[in-house]
C-alpha cells in the first residue's frame, strides 16, 4: 500500500471510530463495567465456560433450594418456555434457532436430548406456547407453528402472522406472550438510547389476535421492556424496563411497570418517578404529565430482563404473591451491579419488596454469568438462562440447608496476533475501496471527530476480534452507534478494512464503543 493511501486510510479509521465522542460531548463520562461483556454482547463470542460443581462455590440460592447446571454449551441462551410435557424451549437469536431440551427422564440432572425445532429465523427471541401453537418473536416478524407440547413435536409448517415490525438500531429483541385474555402481546425496544422515535411501534407494547389480525398499540414510552407476565392473583400485566444510559452510575432507575391499555410510561421525556429527562424533558410537556410512574424501581443499569410470577402451589405457599426477575447486569457502570435473579414480593399494603434469590455471578468485579430469563415448569422446577456463560441452571426445592453451589469459570475468547491470517491479499485490497465507499455513503464524517476517543483502545483490537466477530458487531451495534444497512459482504469488508489498520505497528488512538 502506498504511503499516501495508508495515511488517508488511517485518518478515515480514526474518524470512524471516534464518532461517539461528539454525541457524548455534553454528557458525563461513560463508565464501563467490563469490556469483555461488551465484546460478548456485541458478537456472541468470548463468554466464560460453564462447569458443573467446580471447586469454587459461586452461585447461591436461599436455604431450602438447590441449584445445578442443567445444560451448557448454549451460546447466546436467551428466552425460555417450559412445556406441559416437561421439555424446555430455548431461543438462540444469533444462531437463528429455537431449541428443545428434552425433559430429564433418566434423572441424571441434564436434558435427555437437544433438538432444533426451528432454524434459519431472524434473531428469534421471545417464545410462547398457547393451545396447539408455538409462537416466536423474530426481529421483524411474529410467527407461529403447530406444536404438540406432550411430544415436543411440530405439527405443521412455520409461518408469519405479522410482518413489518420496525428493525434496525439498538434493542433488536422482540418478546411475545399469550395473555389470559386470549390476545398476543409483543414488546419492541427503542432504536436508540434516548430519542424521539419515527416509528410509533418502537419502545412500546402491541396487542393482536392469535392469527396476527387487529394489531393494537397497547402501551408506549417503554424504552426496552424485554420481559412481562401477568400476576395470577389479579390478572394485572407487569413489564420490566431498562432505563436509559449516560446519566451517571446511579440514575435513572430501571423499572417495573404495571401496564394498562393506552398507558404512557415516560421514555424519552421522563425517567423514573416523573423526573424530566435532561435531553428531552422539555420537548413535550403534555407527555410529561401523562407519564405513569413505575410500581417498583431497580437500581440503575441492573438491566431487568425476564420476569415470571410463581404459580406452583408449593412456591406460592412459601413465597406468597411473588415474581422472579433476571437482572442481566450493568455494562456501563464504574462498579458492577445486577447479575442476579431477584425475588419481588407484593406486600399487603401494595408495596413491593425486593430481595436476592440467585447470586454469585459477580464477585469483586469477576463476572461469570448474566441471567436473562426464568421459566417455571409444571412440577415447580425453575430454570434460568445465562447468555454470557451459554448455560441453563436448574433450581429446585430441597430440605432447608441442602444447597448445592455451582461455579462457572471464566474462559474468555482470545484471538491471534493476526486476525487476517488466511484471508487472500486481494480481499484485503478490495476492502480498502469498499470501506472508503461506505464512509462516504453513510456520511460518517458528520459525527466522527479526529483526536477524540471513547471506548476500548484500538491497539488491542486484533486480540479481541477476528473478521467474523467484528462483522457481527456491525450487525448488532450498541448505542450510540446505529445499525447501518450493510449486507454480509459489506460488513465483512469493513471488518477487514478496520483490522488491517489496527495491527500493533499502526493502531491509531481511539476506540470502538460496543454495547451489550
Amino acid at each position: 500500500m502506498s504511503r499516501p493511501l495508508r495515511l488517508i486510510s488511517l485518518v478515515v479509521v480514526v474518524l470512524l471510530l471516534a464518532a461517539a465522542a461528539l454525541l457524548f460531548s455534553n454528557l458525563r463520562k461513560l463508565e464501563v463495567t467490563d469490556w469483555r461483556l461488551l465484546f460478548h454482547a456485541a458478537t456472541g463470542r468470548g463468554g466464560p465456560v460453564a462447569e458443573d460443581a467446580t471447586v469454587q462455590h459461586r452461585l447461591r440460592v436461599p436455604a431450602g433450594w438447590s441449584i445445578t447446571l442443567y445444560a451448557d454449551a448454549l451460546p447466546m441462551a436467551r428466552f425460555l418456555r417450559a412445556t406441559s410435557g416437561g421439555d424446555l424451549l430455548l431461543s438462540q437469536p444469533r444462531a437463528g434457532r429455537i431449541l428443545l431440551l428434552a425433559r430429564d427422564a433418566d434423572g441424571d440432572g441434564h436434558p435427555d436430548a437437544r433438538r432444533t425445532l426451528l432454524d434459519g429465523l431472524d434473531r428469534p427471541h421471545g417464545v410462547d406456547i398457547a393451545g396447539d401453537w408455538l409462537y416466536v418473536a423474530e426481529g421483524s416478524a411474529i410467527g407461529r407453528v403447530g406444536f404438540d407440547s406432550a411430544t415436543g413435536r411440530l405439527t405443521g409448517e412455520y409461518h408469519h402472522i405479522l410482518t413489518g415490525l420496525p428493525s434496525g438500531g439498538n434493542h433488536w429483541s422482540r418478546t411475545v406472550r399469550m395473555g389470559p385474555d386470549g390476545w398476543l402481546y409483543v414488546t419492541l425496544g427503542s432504536s436508540c438510547n434516548a430519542c424521539e422515535e419515527e416509528h410509533a411501534w418502537r419502545a412500546s407494547m402491541l396487542r393482536l389476535r392469535p392469527d396476527g389480525s387487529d394489531v393494537q398499540h397497547h402501551a408506549s414510552g417503554l424504552r426496552n421492556s424485554v420481559g412481562f407476565d401477568w400476576a395470577p392473583w389479579s390478572g394485572e400485566l407487569y413489564a420490566t424496563d431498562n432505563g436509559r444510559d449516560l446519566l451517571g452510575d446511579d440514575f435513572p432507575p430501571c423499572e417495573l411497570n404495571r401496564i394498562v391499555a393506552g398507558g404512557f410510561y415516560g421514555w424519552p421525556y421522563v425517567n423514573g418517578d416523573g423526573v424530566p429527562d435532561p435531553q428531552f424533558g422539555t420537548a413535550n410537556p403534555a407527555k410529561n404529565a401523562l407519564a405513569i410512574a413505575p410500581v417498583h424501581g431497580f437500581r440503575a443499569h441492573t438491566a431487568p430482563l425476564g420476569i415470571v410470577f410463581v404459580r406452583n402451589p408449593d412456591h406460592v405457599a412459601r413465597l406468597g404473591h411473588a415474581a422472579l426477575v433476571a437482572l442481566h447486569g450493568s455494562w456501563n457502570r464504574s462498579t458492577p451491579d445486577g447479575y442476579a435473579v431477584v425475588l419481588l414480593q407484593w406486600q399487603p399494603d401494595g408495596t413491593i419488596r425486593e430481595s436476592n434469590f440467585l447470586t454469585g455471578f459477580e464477585s469483586g468485579g469477576d463476572i461469570i454469568g448474566r441471567p436473562v430469563d426464568i421459566a417455571e415448569a409444571p412440577d415447580g422446577t425453575l430454570y434460568v438462562s445465562d447468555d454470557y456463560a451459554g448455560a441453563i441452571y436448574r433450581i429446585t426445592r430441597q430440605p432447608a440447608g441442602n444447597t448445592t453451589p455451582l461455579s462457572v469459570a471464566p474462559h474468555p475468547q482470545q484471538y491471534g496476533a493476526d486476525p487476517l491470517d488466511g484471508i487472500d491479499a486481494a480481499d484485503i485490497v478490495a476492502a480498502q475501496a469498499s470501506g472508503a465507499a461506505l464512509w462516504q455513503r453513510f456520511a460518517c464524517a458528520d459525527c466522527h471527530v479526529p483526536g477524540q476517543a471513547i471506548g476500548n483502545k484500538l491497539d488491542t483490537l486484533h486480540q479481541r476480534y477476528d473478521v467474523a466477530a467484528l462483522a457481527d458487531y456491525f450487525l448488532f451495534p450498541t448505542a450510540p452507534m446505529p445499525a447501518f444497512p450493510l449486507d454480509t459482504a459489506e460488513r465483512r469488508a469493513l471488518a477487514i478494512w478496520l483490522l488491517a489498520r489496527t495491527q500493533p505497528a499502526e493502531a491509531p488512538a481511539g476506540g470502538l464503543h460496543p454495547e451489550p
